[in-house]
């Protein structure tokens, strides 16, 4: 199923739930400091980058570009964290890592929304997250229990 909005396609899979990606984008390959930005809704709050996935789009892809178009990182996309539901937004998010390499000083929703960027410990982002969109903290929680696993 697909459904247009002003600037982008957005598609549903075979349960109704809309198709995201997001990156959880690291400032190196140690992993323990995650770019976040702000929320398109509201400013004061932080997210992790991602949006929908647009018709015949991987979504390894989607979450490339959503990465380049919110945070203004260009870089290497790594494993696959997971796919997360949100029941209550009726979305699906394929959660990727990201290993950020260039920070683009000008980028496409710096420009439209004066978009902000900051780096957060894991833990500080955990805290963040959970208080402005608690389930995008399930991404750093999942990534967290992976790690004590292996």
């Amino acid at each position: 199923m697909v459904k247009e909005k002003p600037d982008s396609i957005r598609t549903f899979d075979e349960d109704g739930y809309k198709r995201r990606a997001a990156c959880l984008c690291f400032k190196d390959e140690l992993e323990e400091e995650i770019l976040l930005v702000t929320s398109h809704r509201h400013l004061n709050c932080w997210v992790v980058p991602g949006g929908g996935i647009e018709p015949d789009e991987e979504p390894r892809i989607a979450a490339m570009r959503e990465v380049m178009e919110e945070a203004g990182v260009r870089g290497r996309i790594g494993r696959q964290i997971g796919i997360f539901e949100n029941e209550e937004r009726k979305n699906r998010t394929w959660v990727y890592t990201f290993h950020v390499e260039e920070l683009m000083e000008d980028w496409v929703d710096l420009q439209r929304i004066n978009r902000k960027r900051q780096w957060f410990t894991l833990d500080n982002a955990k805290t963040v997250l959970s208080l402005h969109k608690p389930p995008l903290a399930k991404y750093v929680d999942h990534l967290l229990e992976q790690r004590s696993k292996s």
